[in-house]
């Protein structure tokens, strides 16, 4: 991946389908329980109210993956940690995901690239 992708026009949609029925609320209150636990322990509390139930504030958490980390990712809670990943010299894939702790709505919100610019710029670069 060499560009961010936002996903926050399906997540409009979604909302919308919900609202209107055509989606149940329990399908998309689904979140798995490490993602609520993790959510619960290290996600960053935001100002927004939970488009389903309207009960909770979400949160948000961030995971990374790439070389040498655990297949499940790594959850990153600071912006120093996504910074010190952007810095190396292998690729890795940055996804933040939303979560109300409340009734168990998620939904990936972005993902985007990290790191891999060292060995992207040398091989770019020409010896003359």
């Amino acid at each position: 991946m060499t560009a961010e992708v936002d996903h926050r026009l399906a997540r409009r949609a979604l909302v919308r389908r919900v609202r209107s029925g055509e989606v149940s609320r329990s399908s998309v209150c689904d979140a798995h329980p490490e993602l609520l636990r993790v959510a619960r322990r290290f996600g960053r509390r935001t100002r927004v109210t939970c488009p389903i139930c309207a009960e909770g504030h979400l949160v948000t958490v961030s995971y990374v993956f790439g070389p040498r980390l655990p297949r499940h990712g790594r959850v990153v809670g600071t912006r120093a940690e996504l910074e010190s990943f952007d810095a190396r010299p292998e690729a890795f894939v940055a996804y933040l995901v939303e979560v109300c702790p409340a009734c168990s709505w998620h939904h990936l919100l972005t993902q985007r690239p990290l790191g891999g610019r060292r060995r992207s710029a040398i091989a770019g670069s020409s010896v003359h």
